[in-house]
């Protein structure tokens, strides 16, 4: 009899160790609970910054401003340099083109001359007979 009270009493705690597995922890929590504790831990940590003084200010904007300046003459150098070279390009360019244009009127000049005078003797020659 006590061995069948034995299992009982251990059905009985297993069971209820399955429950307690089984069934998820509530977390019901007050939401204005939660945002009174956040403007509170807020509240500490605003508390724990070091703010820099007004001399600590104005060399960080100086710094900051000078950077800016150096940066920027950089930029407008380096602008420059390239808005001169794409320049200094496209003049190459039309001047060889230029140079490629005057080379073939001159060379097809003769040959439209040759041809208009072959076409004038031709025309003299036929007005002859």
């Amino acid at each position: 009899m006590a061995n069948k009270e034995s299992s009982e009493a251990a059905k009985k705690i297993a069971k209820a160790e399955k429950e307690k597995t089984s069934k998820k922890p509530k977390n019901k929590k007050n939401i204005f609970k939660a945002i009174a504790r956040f403007f509170k831990d807020l509240k500490g940590e605003v508390k724990k910054i070091t703010w820099p003084a007004g001399k600590e200010v104005l060399k960080g904007t100086l710094v900051t401003l000078a950077c800016i300046a150096v940066i920027g003459v950089a930029v407008f150098l380096i602008d420059l340099g390239l808005t001169s070279g794409i320049d200094a390009l496209r003049e190459a360019a039309e001047n060889r083109t230029t140079v490629t244009t005057t080379a073939q009127t001159t060379t097809a000049a003769p040959v439209a001359t040759t041809a208009a005078t072959t076409e004038a003797n031709t025309s003299a020659a036929t007005v002859a007979e």
